[in-house]
C-alpha cells in the first residue's frame, strides 16, 4: 500500500477568512493585522473576502470567533491580541482562558483557527514579534482550512 502525503497547503484563493482583533494593547494589535493582511494578500485572499471584527480583549476573543464559526461561513478564522504579564495573576487567568476558549472553537464547530494571541512579558517584545505572529496566524488558519478540505476529498 502506497502512503498518499498530504503536504502544507496554504492556499487562501476562494476562502471566507473571519478575523477577530482584540483592541487592548491596540499598538500591538496594529501590528498584528499589518502582518495578517500580508500574509492573507500573498495567498490569494481578496479583502472582499476577510471580515474583520474587534472585541475589547483577549477574554472576549473566543465568544466572537464562535459567532463567526456559527455562521458556517468562514474557512478559516484568526484571533488576534496580545496579553502582557504586568504584576497580577491576571496574565495567567487571561492568557489561558483565551487559549482554551479558542481552541474550543476550533473543536466545536471543525473550522480552522489560526491562534495570534500574544502572550509576552512585555510591550517591548509583543511589539518585536506582533507583526511576524499576525503573519503565520493566517498561515495555520489557511492551512488547516485547507488540510480539511483535502481530507475530506480524499479517496472520493
Amino acid at each position: 500500500m502506497a502512503i498518499t502525503p498530504l503536504p502544507p497547503n496554504f492556499n487562501g484563493a476562494g476562502k471566507k477568512v473571519g478575523i477577530v482583533l482584540s483592541r487592548f494593547n491596540a499598538p500591538i494589535g496594529d501590528n498584528l493585522l499589518k502582518g495578517a493582511y500580508l500574509a492573507l494578500r500573498e495567498q490569494g485572499v481578496p479583502d472582499t473576502s476577510v471580515l474583520l471584527v474587534t472585541v475589547p480583549g483577549a477574554l472576549e476573543t473566543p465568544l466572537a470567533l464562535q459567532y463567526l464559526a456559527q455562521t458556517g461561513k468562514f474557512q478559516a478564522l484568526v484571533a488576534l491580541g496580545a496579553v502582557i504579564r504586568g504584576e497580577t495573576y491576571h496574565f495567567e487567568i487571561v492568557a489561558n482562558e483565551s487559549a482554551a476558549g479558542i481552541s474550543s472553537v476550533a473543536l466545536e464547530f471543525g473550522v480552522a483557527v489560526g491562534n495570534g494571541i500574544l502572550t509576552t512579558e512585555t510591550d517591548e517584545q509583543a511589539l518585536m514579534r506582533a507583526e511576524q505572529k499576525g503573519y503565520e496566524a493566517v498561515l495555520a488558519a489557511l492551512e488547516m482550512a485547507n488540510l480539511s478540505m483535502a481530507i475530506a476529498e480524499y479517496e472520493k
